[in-house]
């Protein structure tokens, strides 16, 4: 019997000494993190300014950058170890590094709309006929434009003329500089499309693109705009850290729905956007902070789109299963 107690003593001491031995989250000294100036940055500024306060799980050091070109070299090599991208250049850099990029996040459903200066347009199918100023021509914007287009039934290269500026700001320009009883439809961006509804009362936004894309394309599938991804290496070598960076990206991309005007502050104090234009902007921006299946399902479906319009969109094929950072 003594035996027996003994035993049960060893056993019972050997569980509490290893229940006081729990693993540690292995986190780096540091971690480089970059956004760009638009929309897909305001879901992350919350967690910049906790950041920038010492409050954040890890210690973070963000980079701005205005435009994607100037962050991706860095993100490949390592010397970024997580950035928010556009959802199809995610694709490419997966492919470019056969892997060596994962996406963790969505971080923007749709954040393109239909602005006119009248109000003849209220479907779709009111386009026909109709001249259309949009950037991005060879991107993104183009191929949703035109999916949308051809799912309405509509031929975007004989029934609709497309006018491609360079820069979103150019359009945006143009719409606020229009004539009085001149109407000019384009498809903008948030928050560009706040600057023009501000700049010319007569403008106002006719269609939600997302929401004209799910009723056409089904419930399966929805514009991604942007996306989070990490490297994949340092995922690989601190997973307890991409796990920290999840839970305080998802606050951070909540308090920007939940708190408008602290984050347009932040917005504005970080030299995204105005203030001002960032307060009425954000309820429009679709911020999310989807992951897991529901991210996987997402991207693969908007990605799929854009490879059969062009493959080179999205680097030439669809990514693996592997793109998809914790989903099995």
């Amino acid at each position: 019997m003594k035996k027996i107690i003994a035993i049960v003593l060893v056993a019972a001491l050997t569980m509490a000494a290893l229940a006081g031995c729990k693993k540690e989250p292995v986190l780096p000294e540091s971690v480089t993190a970059a956004v760009l100036k638009g929309p897909t940055a305001i879901g992350m500024v919350n967690l910049m300014s906790r950041s920038d306060k010492g409050e954040a799980g890890l210690k973070y050091d963000f980079r701005i950058a205005g435009a994607a070109d100037e962050i991706t070299a860095d993100l490949i090599k390592g010397n970024i170890q997580i950035a928010a991208v556009p959802a199809n250049l995610a694709s490419v850099l997966y492919n470019k590094t056969e892997g060596g990029i994962e996406v963790v996040a969505v971080n923007n459903l749709g954040v393109l709309y239909i602005v006119e200066l009248s109000d003849e347009i209220n479907s779709v199918a009111d386009l026909k006929g109709k001249t259309i100023y949009s950037t991005g021509k060879g991107t993104t914007p183009e191929y949703t434009l035109r999916y949308l287009l051809t799912m309405a039934g509509i031929d975007p290269d004989n029934d609709v003329t497309i006018e491609f500026k360079s820069e979103a700001s150019e359009v945006a320009a143009l719409m606020s500089a229009a004539a009085e009883g001149e109407n000019v439809i384009a498809m903008l961006p948030q928050p560009y499309v706040t600057v023009v509804t501000t700049q010319n009362a007569n403008a106002r936004v006719a269609l939600d693109v997302t929401a004209e894309w799910d009723k056409l394309a089904g419930a399966d599938s929805t514009i991604v705009t942007g996306v989070v991804v990490v490297n994949r290496k340092f995922a690989e070598d601190y997973p307890d850290a991409v796990k920290v960076f999840l839970d305080e990206f998802k606050a951070s991309a909540e308090a920007a729905t939940s708190d408008v005007d602290g984050t347009a502050a932040l917005v504005g104090s970080y030299d995204i956007f105005k203030e001002a234009i960032a307060k009425k902007a954000i309820p429009y921006c679709n911020i999310v902070s989807t992951t897991g299946s529901d991210m996987k399902k997402y991207i693969e479906a908007y990605l799929k789109v854009l490879y059969e319009q062009n493959p080179a969109s999205v680097g030439g094929k669809l990514p693996g299963d592997d793109f998809y950072y914790g989903v099995k």
